[in-house]
């Protein structure tokens, strides 16, 4: 992940958003494709429920008013009646409807493996009714049966041989199974089936268009919240940096920028101000005090110079330029030590003190014996002093002339 911590805030912030929002859009797609396949399938019950009990009805109302009329045409049978009045309601639909019994006499009603076993439910008592989306030969099916039991108009033609009418005794023999039913008995049930790629197709297009909306939505939101994001964070945070740059290139504390919240942003900008303030007046004193500094150096009869540990000078007057015959802007970075006689002495002395806090000449006044650029040398009075910045030691020696030969 080194090239999303490498990334700057607003492509970051984006990748944060863009994976957030395709998370919610995968758990909103589950939800939903969820959320409608329960609703598609209570709604394909509720359907099927309401087909099965209009061939039911149809086929109790056709067995309670029907007389001799089947006998003169078969198709006013109340079983055939109920089938072409199913054929017909489906017609152009998803739903496969028809009707099956363990005992049947027309072979087209003859119930499958799942059918079957609904019966055998149904007439041990165990349901009124029987839904389920099931897989038959690798496909997804919903299926519905409602069971239909026998009354007393269905008993003309299935209840005892003898009784049944002439062209039904013709069809099917004595000891068919058919016969000998009992009011109240199971004699089948409405069998409805429905693919349920048909139902998943309603789905789909319910799901991209749920999707499409909820996207929309979201993306609003999210683009809402990116540029409230970009412009009361991104860009606050933007400015203090491009101006602590600016800061760093130009060292002018003299910036200042508009706070325009109470936030943490706010804060963040309010404590930068109050930096620049604290700096811009540190910087102000010291460049005052280093003026003073200056002055004094410059008004001081005797060289006055300041040199790190190594010897490298890093501040001197214009009584030092005269005593080593180089000007400042030449002096500065060369080591004092090449100056002096007995230069690798004192050289010595400062690293005793910089090992062991203490040393002879620091802190005492010694004659030394200074050789110009050009070969002068002088014998001077050295006044050696330290003191530290940042932690480094600073040494500073003031040089009193005593004669030049």
């Amino acid at each position: 992940m080194s090239w999303f911590a490498n990334l700057k805030i607003t492509p970051k912030f984006i990748v944060i958003l863009c994976v957030l929002f395709v998370a919610l859009m995968g758990v909103n797609a589950v939800d939903d494709y969820l959320r409608q396949e329960s609703l598609i399938v209570k709604d394909a019950t509720d359907n099927a429920r309401i087909l099965a009990r209009q061939i039911v009805e149809t086929r109790e109302y056709m067995s309670s008013v029907v007389r001799g009329e089947p006998e003169e045409n078969y198709n006013l049978v109340p079983q055939v009646v109920a089938t072409q009045v199913a054929k017909r309601i489906t017609t152009g639909s998803k739903y496969y409807v028809r009707q099956v019994s363990l005992r049947y006499r027309n072979p087209a009603n003859r119930p499958d493996a799942y059918e079957t076993a609904m019966l055998q439910r149904f007439g041990r008592g165990k349901a009124a009714e029987q839904w389920e989306v099931v897989t038959i030969g690798g496909k997804r099916v919903f299926r519905y049966l409602l069971p239909m039991t026998a009354d007393a108009s269905c008993l003309g033609c299935h209840g005892r041989y003898e009784e049944a009418p002439a062209f039904v005794r013709e069809r099917f023999p004595k000891g068919h199974p058919s016969y000998d039913y009992q009011i109240g008995q199971l004699i089948g049930a409405v069998s409805v089936s429905i693919p349920m790629a048909e139902l998943y197709r309603q789905i789909g297009i319910n799901l991209k268009l749920d999707l499409a909306v909820v996207s929309g939505v979201v993306l609003l939101i999210l683009a809402a919240m990116s540029i409230m994001v970009h412009r009361s964070i991104i860009k606050p945070v933007r400015s203090v940096a491009t101006s602590i740059g600016n800061v760093a290139a130009t060292g002018n504390f003299s910036e200042r920028l508009r706070r325009s919240s109470n936030d943490e942003v706010g804060e963040l900008v309010g404590a930068f101000n109050e930096l620049m303030e604290e700096l811009d007046r540190t910087t102000r004193q010291r460049q005052e005090s280093e003026d003073r500094y200056r002055n004094v150096l410059e008004m001081a009869q005797s060289a006055i110079v300041t040199f790190l540990a190594d010897g490298k000078l890093i501040i001197t007057n214009r009584k030092a330029e005269d005593l080593f015959g180089l000007p400042k802007g030449e002096l500065l970075g060369v080591s004092i030590y090449t100056f002096m006689e007995e230069g690798d002495v004192v050289k010595g002395a400062i690293e005793t003190y910089l090992r062991e806090g203490a040393a002879a000449m620091i802190g005492e006044t010694t004659p030394q014996r200074i050789r110009s650029i050009r070969g002068n040398v002088t014998t001077v009075e050295m006044a050696l002093s330290v003191s530290r910045s940042d932690h480094n030691p600073l040494f500073t020696a003031i040089l009193r002339e005593n004669g030049r030969s």
